[in-house]
């Protein structure tokens, strides 16, 4: 082939619909009109797509829910309702993650940037402090829903192993030498501060001296073999990796690993005390507002409360504010027993926060490490 030829058929065709039909000579360039309706159809196009890529992302929106560390369960089936009841009232899509871990650990993670719409935590102290130290929602947060804020509640039960082998009856069976307790470190952990605070109002009840409750919380902590960061760890420890006789565990919790190990494994004790923890909710203001996800972040909180939401939450082990929108036989099935108060015998969050768990507080001169 010659050097010309090989030019020739390098040279692209000229289409067919730039071509005379009857004689297939090429029309040459298009006119100008032609070509500026061709440059307007195609922006016409290309607005027709970027306007339904637009609607397409109005009608879909995603939340992200920072929670504590044993309700992943719980939130699994909430999200799934939520998001239901979402699309069948407003057509619109939303999606909801979810961020678990010990709540102490959760609420820093938001102070430090982690971009929640909601939080889920185990105390008001730890909504507190992301109110307090990043200003992303106001100090009065807790007087906005129903029951400062809690729906749900619980308490905290020991799990032991099948047969109470070392015959765990009680708070005072915690510090009997060889008895090795489970629970996580109260500087991570929700849970781990509910324990603490439990352990001290038995001991309070039982001794009423303060010296003597202070010898007692260093004697239980004495036979913490491991402190894990939160309650799904220190269950994990437990259930999983055998440690310990006894696991400080949220009720639901407790009863979680009874559904998914069964009764041949473990047994659930109920002490003579222990303490109502109410974990509370929250909309982040400053994130949904600059997200625009405000409006789908209340209607999820305020789900909570609703019928379906207490009963998804009393399935999951945990006590209903409004038990008498749930069905009997789950609320019946929570053991009866004395609980004292946060508010009432520790004088709030805001007082048992820096007294017992703040820097230099009484874990912190009470707990001493292994070496």
């Amino acid at each position: 082939m010659s050097a010309a030829s090989s030019n020739l058929d390098s040279v692209p065709a000229v289409p067919s619909a730039f071509r005379e039909p009857r004689t297939g000579r090429a029309l040459g360039r298009p006119p100008l009109w032609r070509r500026v309706v061709d440059w307007a159809l195609i922006g016409a196009a290309f607005a027709v797509v970027a306007g339904v890529a637009v609607q397409a992302r109005a009608q879909s929106t995603t939340l992200l829910n920072v929670s504590y560390d044993p309700t992943r369960e719980l939130y699994k089936d909430v999200n799934a309702a939520f998001a239901a009841e979402w699309k069948a009232k407003t057509g619109a899509s939303l999606t909801i993650r979810a961020s678990h871990g010990g709540s102490g650990k959760q609420a820093r993670s938001v102070i430090d940037g982690l971009d929640a719409d909601v939080v889920t935590l185990a105390l008001s102290a730890d909504i507190d402090a992301i109110a307090r130290e990043a200003k992303l929602l106001p100090a009065e947060w807790q007087k906005r829903l129903p029951n400062n804020s809690a729906p749900y509640a619980s308490t905290i039960v020991f799990l032991v192993r099948k047969g109470n082998p070392k015959a765990i009856k009680d708070w005072d069976d915690l510090v009997k030498p060889g008895i090795g307790v489970i629970t996580p470190n109260p500087k991570t952990s929700g849970g781990a501060r509910w324990n603490y605070l439990a352990a001290w109002a038995y001991a309070q009840q039982k001794y009423g001296d303060e010296a003597k409750v202070r010898d007692y919380i260093t004697a239980l902590f004495k036979n913490v073999p491991v402190l894990d960061t939160g309650a799904r760890g220190a269950t994990t420890s437990f259930a999983q990796r055998n440690l310990g006789d006894v696991l400080l565990a949220w009720e639901n919790e407790a009863f979680l690993v009874f559904d998914e190990f069964g009764a041949d494994k473990f047994e659930i004790v109920v002490p003579s005390i222990s303490i109502l923890a109410e974990p509370p909710v929250a909309v982040v203001d400053a994130n949904v507002d600059r997200k625009g996800t405000r409006q789908a972040a209340e209607a999820y909180l305020q789900f909570l409360y609703s019928d379906k939401g207490q009963q998804i939450a009393a399935k999951h082990h945990y006590r209903p504010s409004r038990p008498e929108v749930v069905a009997k036989d789950l609320v019946d099935a929570f053991p009866k027993l004395k609980l004292v108060t946060i508010d009432r015998d520790f004088g709030g969050w805001a007082k048992a926060q820096p007294e017992h768990f703040g820097d230099g507080g009484t874990f912190d001169q009470l707990y001493k490490p292994k070496s």
